[in-house]
């Protein structure tokens, strides 16, 4: 089992991330995709023993997620757990995570925080529903909450995808893929910490992205 965090800019948290994700993983199979900071977040993930993975400009989160997809495909891992750099995922859920993948005919095990969103701002609360709505019916599946980044992902999956999206975006289309080729997605009730940090997601843009994705994918039908 590996963990896989794309990072951007995350020198406040990444250190404390690894090493939270360091109590239920060895670090040799944590690995940290620094998506081209232009802060020090490398030179402290080599601090902690985890492996780093750099592009020496930024590509985007999905870019991000494919390059650390491909490290671990081709290390022969069964599973990864994804989670964000900036702390907001608690990582005290990876071993049920790991727990529910062994157990169950997953394929994606997506971690939901729609039963308790606790301080997720409202605009978020509603944004949330709206997309993971347009993604269920895409993907033929009910998934509360598609746009949680913190999730386990069976290893042969990753394999008989085709992304071609790179940014925010990569995550819906991961989903919508995954359902389409008839896995089973499913969810694990978690809860989010919300910090001060500024989100790297552009509402604006991101959302056309978003969009777009729905559209191509509707007319491919």
């Amino acid at each position: 089992m590996a963990a896989l965090i794309p990072a951007l800019n995350a020198s406040k948290s990444i250190v404390k991330v690894v090493e939270g994700v360091g109590r239920f993983l060895p670090r040799q199979s944590i690995i940290v995709v620094d998506d081209g900071s232009s802060d020090n977040t490398g030179q402290l993930v080599q601090t902690t023993g985890a492996v780093l993975l750099r592009h020496k400009r930024n590509k985007g989160k999905g870019a991000a997620l494919q390059t650390g997809f491909k490290y671990i495909i081709d290390r022969c891992y069964d599973g990864v757990v994804v989670l964000d750099a900036d702390g907001q995922h608690d990582e005290k859920f990876i071993p049920d995570f790991i727990s529910r993948a062994t157990r169950e005919d997953v394929g994606i095990l997506i971690g939901s925080r729609m039963n308790q969103v606790g301080e997720m701002p409202i605009i978020r609360v509603m944004t949330n529903r709206i997309t993971s709505a347009l993604v269920s019916a895409l993907a033929r599946q009910k998934i509360p909450d598609s746009q949680s980044g913190y999730r386990y992902i069976r290893v042969d999956i990753l394999k008989d995808l085709r992304l071609r999206t790179s940014r925010y975006d990569t995550e819906s289309e991961m989903l919508i893929q995954v359902g389409r080729k008839g896995y089973r997605i499913a969810s694990l009730p978690i809860t989010s910490i919300y910090r001060e940090e500024e989100s790297a997601i552009r509402p604006g843009r991101d959302t056309l992205r978003f969009l777009f994705l729905v559209l191509k994918t509707f007319f491919k039908l």
